[in-house]
């Protein structure tokens, strides 16, 4: 198994609900494509250093996931990049 911290930003105009929806659909992601999250981690909102896409702040979250492959972080990857929602993201394999 390969061991993945996975850091993503979501936009701060979002409400309460709609915040848990995007984590809980890109949980459900990895769970689809092979992957397991281990521990899911809510750092909450805070200010970025400089604008990113015109926002001042943003919920930050962390996933650490275990995986046999690379085809569910491939696939977080990809649906991260073209969801609006989600701000910014950084996928780190986590070495042993």
């Amino acid at each position: 198994m390969k061991n993945y911290e996975i850091m993503f930003i979501i936009r701060p105009t979002l409400g309460e609900d709609d915040v848990k929806k995007v984590v809980k659909d890109f949980s459900e992601i990895i769970k689809k494509n092979g992957g397991k999250v281990t521990k899911e981690e809510n750092m909450g909102q805070r200010e970025f250093a400089y604008e990113i896409k015109d926002f001042k702040s943003g919920y930050y979250y962390i996933f650490e996931v275990e995986a046999k492959d690379d085809k569910a972080i491939k696939e977080f990857d990809r649906l991260a990049l073209i969801n609006n929602d989600i701000v910014r993201h950084l996928i780190t394999k986590v070495e042993e």
